[in-house]
C-alpha cells in the first residue's frame, strides 16, 4: 500500500487551515474537491483520518499521515537548499510548525527565532500552549518541534534538556499593605492567600496552585482573575489585580524598584526540554541548535 503525496499534502493543509474552506482558499481549489481528495484517501488507507469539526481534528491515523507529509516537505526543502549550492536562504521557505509555552514566547523564544530566519529560508508556525501540554501537539503531527516540560521522548522525536524556568510569588506593594498589614510572614501570608484574588494565565494554569501546595495554603480557593496572555498576566499582577507568579524576566526589575514585593516561600521552578521529530534534516537541526543556544543562555541551570 502506498500513500499518494498530494493527497497527504492536501490532509496537512486541511489540519493547518482548520476547515475545508480554509484548506481550499489556500490550496486554490474547490472545498469540494478537497474533500474528495480527503474521502480518497480515507478510502485507500482504509481508516478515518480527520473528524469534521470545526476546527477539524485529526484521528490517530490521520496524525500518522500529516506527520508524513510534513516530514516530506521538509526534507524536499533541504534538498532544493543543497542544489542552490549550500545557500539554504536561496530555497523557496518552508513552514516549519513549532509549540512553545506562553512565558518562553513572550521572553526569549523570539529572538531566537529571528536569528534562525536570518541565516535559513524559513517561516515559522507558532502554536503557543502551556508547555505541560505541546508534547501532545507533537504526537498529533501538529508541530514539528516544541519546548515542552516532558524530559520523556514523544514516539520518533528527540530530547534536549534546554534550562529552567523559575517562578517567584509576588504582588504590589499596595496588596501587601491591604491583605498583610502587619508583615508578609509564613501565618499572614498563608492565611492572606486564602481570600485575596490571585492571577492565574487560564483554567489550566497550576503554578499559583503548586506555590499554594508549597506553602500549606492549598485548602485555599481564592477568587481568580483568569488573563491568558503572558504580558498581560504579567501586566494584571503589577496594576495590583492580585498576586502570581512570574518569571525573572517579568518581575526583576519591578522589585529591585520597589514596584514589586517577593511574597517569600519557595520558587517554583519549571524544567523546560525541546524535542523535535528525529530526522536527517539539517535545517530542523539548526532550528534546534539555535532554540537551545538561546534558552541556555536564558534560562536558569538545571540543579
Amino acid at each position: 500500500m502506498q500513500i499518494p503525496l498530494d493527497l497527504a499534502r492536501t490532509l496537512a493543509t486541511v489540519l493547518d487551515a482548520g476547515t475545508f474552506e480554509a484548506a481550499a482558499a489556500d490550496l486554490g481549489i474547490t472545498p469540494s474537491a478537497v474533500s474528495q481528495r480527503v474521502k480518497q484517501l480515507e478510502l485507500r488507507l482504509g481508516r478515518v483520518l480527520v473528524v469534521r469539526s470545526k476546527p477539524v481534528r485529526v484521528t490517530d491515523a490521520g496524525a500518522a499521515v500529516v506527520r508524513l507529509a510534513r516530514q516530506l516537505a521538509l526534507l524536499e526543502h533541504d534538498a532544493l537548499a543543497a542544489f542552490g549550492g549550500g545557500d539554504a536562504t536561496s530555497a523557496r521557505p518552508t513552514t516549519v510548525p513549532l509549540a512553545v509555552n506562553a512565558d518562553s514566547l513572550a521572553t526569549w523564544f523570539l529572538p531566537a527565532l529571528a536569528r534562525i530566519a536570518e541565516r535559513h529560508s524559513v517561516v515559522f508556525d507558532l502554536h503557543r500552549d502551556d508547555q505541560d501540554f505541546t508534547a501532545g501537539l507533537l504526537e498529533s503531527g501538529a508541530v514539528m518541534g516544541a519546548v515542552t516540560s516532558q524530559a520523556t521522548p514523544v514516539a520518533g522525536c528527540l530530547v534536549r534538556p534546554l534550562g529552567v524556568m523559575r517562578y517567584t510569588a509576588v504582588a504590589t506593594p499596595g496588596w501587601v499593605a491591604r491583605w498583610c498589614p502587619d508583615g508578609v510572614d509564613a501565618a499572614a501570608l498563608a492565611g492572606a492567600l486564602a481570600a485575596a484574588p490571585r492571577v492565574d494565565f487560564d483554567r489550566r494554569d497550576d503554578l499559583q496552585a503548586e506555590y499554594l501546595r508549597r506553602i500549606g495554603a492549598d485548602a485555599a480557593e481564592p477568587p481568580r482573575h483568569y488573563v491568558p496572555a503572558s504580558n498581560d498576566f504579567a501586566t494584571a499582577i503589577k496594576l495590583g489585580l492580585g498576586w502570581g507568579l512570574l518569571p525573572g524576566f517579568q518581575s526583576a526589575a519591578e522589585l529591585e524598584r520597589g514596584q514589586l514585593v517577593a511574597l517569600g516561600g519557595p520558587p517554583v521552578d519549571v524544567p523546560l526540554h525541546w524535542q523535535q521529530w528525529n530526522l536527517g534534516s539539517p535545517l530542523l537541526d539548526a532550528i534546534a541548535d539555535g532554540i537551545t543556544t538561546a534558552a541556555r543562555a536564558a534560562l536558569t541551570s538545571a540543579k
